[in-house]
């Protein structure tokens, strides 16, 4: 869906910007490890977004605590002036004891197949659950918003809470969340009026200017 031809009615715009590419991206289960920083291509992702949010004016710049996604909303915080405000509420998933295994050793464990074909049903050892992860991240990004009554509001998080929370504002059942593919330095956005339902106006955008989701 193109951001020049879908713009948001008069309400609050909710944009969920996955990090950019790290030295691990794709191979490892990095979760809330610290010590965790963009590669060269993630910092290249990172000012493309900047670029991307121009004809946009930010209310606020909101990110997970952890490294890659504070330096992925840098240098937009920065564009506008503002301060990127961390919020532990858009944070990683907790692996638990799956935190920085490679992922082709996870995809041989039968634990695997729940967490691809029933998440709902699964909770990561000594971990968070999917419910628990979706659940936090949906209040999260509601407080966040309701702070911002048709504002504009850049989230920067990871992955999985992206993805959980597109699921749910589309009303997509949980056990199907992994259908939705959220790439790295990828920018999705939903509009959330008061009275309406939500409108998911993209996903998994990484090319297209956004000014074109609020009407000039």
């Amino acid at each position: 869906m193109s951001a020049t031809t879908a713009p948001a009615p008069a309400g609050t715009l909710l944009l969920l910007v996955r990090h950019g590419e790290t030295p691990t991206t794709g191979q490892v289960l990095p979760g809330r490890a610290p010590g965790l920083h963009l590669s060269g291509r993630g910092h290249v992702q990172a000012e493309r977004i900047a670029d991307r949010l121009a004809g946009l004016t930010p209310d606020a710049v909101h990110s997970s605590p952890l490294e890659r996604a504070r330096e992925t909303a840098a240098p937009s915080a920065a564009r506008w002036g503002l301060e990127v405000s961390e919020d532990a509420g858009l944070t990683e998933c907790d692996f638990g004891a799956w935190t920085g295994a490679p992922l082709s050793e996870l995809a041989r464990l039968p634990e695997w197949q729940s967490v691809q074909q029933t998440p709902s049903a699964f909770r990561f050892p000594d971990g968070e659950s999917f419910v628990e992860m979706q659940a936090r991240m949906v209040d999260t990004l509601e407080r966040l918003c309701a702070a911002h009554p048709r504002g504009v509001v850049v989230c920067f998080s990871h992955a999985d809470p992206i993805k959980a929370a597109v699921a749910h504002f589309l009303g997509t059942p949980l056990d199907l969340f992994q259908r939705i593919t959220i790439g790295p330095g990828s920018v999705s956005a939903i509009s959330l009026v008061e009275g309406q339902g939500p409108a998911v106006l993209m996903v998994n955008s990484t090319l297209e200017p956004l000014g074109g989701l609020r009407p000039s």
